[in-house]
C-alpha cells in the first residue's frame, strides 16, 4: 500500500524541487555555452531544459493534489490528477521534440554552419553527469512512494541526459574535424527522436489509465490465483481491475459454500483481501463480493 499521504507528498515535492533547481542551473549553463560556444545542439538542449522546468511545476501541482485523500466530491480519491499531470508531461516532451526536430531539419536543409568550441563540450558533460544523478534519485523516490508521475518526471530527466549525450557526440565530431560541422545539427535532430519516444510512452500509459484499461494478463492471473489459494474459496468471477495514479483499484466476486454463515463468508473475504495486500503490489482499493455456490438439482 502507498505511504501516508503527507510523507509521499513531502518526498515527491522534495525530489521535484531539487530537480527544478538543477534544471534552472542547466538552462543558464546551456544557453551561455551554446551561444558563446557556437553550438545549435546545445541551445536546443537548453530549450529542452526549459520544458523540464515547466514540467517540474506540473509535477509539483499534480503530486500535491493527486495525493489528497478521498472526500465527498471525490469518493475514489484524486489520483487521476496525477494521471492528468503525467499526460501533460508527455505532451510537453512531444511538443519540445517537434520544435527541436523541425529547427534542426531546417538548419540541415539550409546548410547553416556551426563550429562548436570546447565550452560547449564541457557544458554537455556537466549536463550528462547532473541529469543522470537526478534520474536515479527521482526513480528511487518514485518507486518508493509508488508515483507514476514522479517516474514520468524521472524519464524526463533521463531524456535530457540522452539529449546531452547526442550533443556531446555531435560537438566532439565537429571538434575533431571542422568540416563535419553538420554533425551538430544532426545531433540536435537525434535529440528530438529520443525525446518524442519518451513522451509517447508516458502519454500512452496515461491514456491507458484514463480509459480504465485492464492491467497485463499476468497481473489478472496473479490476482485470481491468489484468491483461489484461500481456504473456503471455491471459484472466482467478474474480476475488474483498473489503474488510477499508478495504483490498482479492483473488485472481485468469490464463490463460497452456500451453507456458511454470514460471519464465515466475511472472514473468507477478509482473508482474500489479506492475500492481495501481501502478494499484489500497488493496490489502493479492494472490494470483495461473496457469492454462495448454487447446487444443481438432480433431474427427476
Amino acid at each position: 500500500m502507498p505511504e501516508p499521504m503527507t510523507a509521499s507528498v513531502r518526498a515527491g515535492r522534495s525530489v521535484t524541487l531539487v530537480g527544478a533547481l538543477v534544471n534552472a542551473f542547466l538552462i543558464l549553463l546551456k544557453f551561455f555555452a551554446g551561444i558563446f560556444g557556437s553550438s545549435q545542439a546545445l541551445i536546443a538542449d537548453a530549450v529542452h531544459s526549459v520544458s523540464d522546468l515547466f514540467t517540474d511545476v506540473v509535477v509539483l501541482l499534480g503530486i500535491r493534489i493527486g495525493r489528497k485523500p478521498p472526500d465527498e466530491g471525490h469518493p475514489f480519491g484524486h489520483a487521476r490528477i496525477e494521471t492528468l499531470a503525467s499526460a501533460i508531461v508527455g505532451l510537453a516532451l512531444i511538443a519540445t521534440a517537434l520544435y527541436l526536430g523541425i529547427r534542426a531539419a531546417l538548419t540541415i536543409y539550409h546548410h547553416n554552419e556551426y563550429h562548436p568550441t570546447g565550452l560547449a563540450l564541457i557544458a554537455a558533460g556537466v549536463s550528462i553527469a547532473l541529469k543522470e544523478a537526478l534520474f536515479y534519485y527521482t526513480v528511487h523516490t518514485g518507486r518508493r512512494i509508488k508515483s507514476q508521475l514522479i517516474m514520468a518526471n524521472a524519464w524526463h530527466h533521463r531524456s535530457d541526459a540522452l539529449s546531452s549525450v547526442a550533443v556531446l557526440l555531435g560537438v566532439s565530431g565537429t571538434r575533431i574535424k571542422p568540416s563535419w560541422h553538420i554533425l551538430d545539427s544532426f545531433a540536435a535532430l537525434l535529440v528530438s527522436f529520443f525525446i518524442v519516444k519518451v513522451g509517447l510512452e508516458i502519454l500512452r500509459i496515461a491514456l491507458l489509465e484514463f480509459t480504465d484499461t485492464a492491467p497485463q494478463p499476468e497481473i489478472i492471473s496473479k490476482i485470481e490465483q491468489c484468491a483461489l489459494t484461500v481456504d473456503g474459496v471455491l471459484d472466482t468471477h467478474d474480476l475488474r481491475v483498473r489503474t488510477s495514479g499508478g495504483f490498482y483499484q479492483m473488485e472481485i466476486h468469490i464463490v463460497v459454500d452456500g451453507q456458511l454463515t454470514v460471519a464465515e463468508g466475511h472472514r473468507i473475504a477478509k482473508a482474500v483481501e489479506s492475500c492481495f495486500v501481501k502478494d499484489v503490489e500497488n493496490l489502493d482499493r479492494i472490494i470483495v463480493h461473496v457469492d454462495p455456490a448454487i447446487e444443481e438439482k438432480e433431474p427427476r
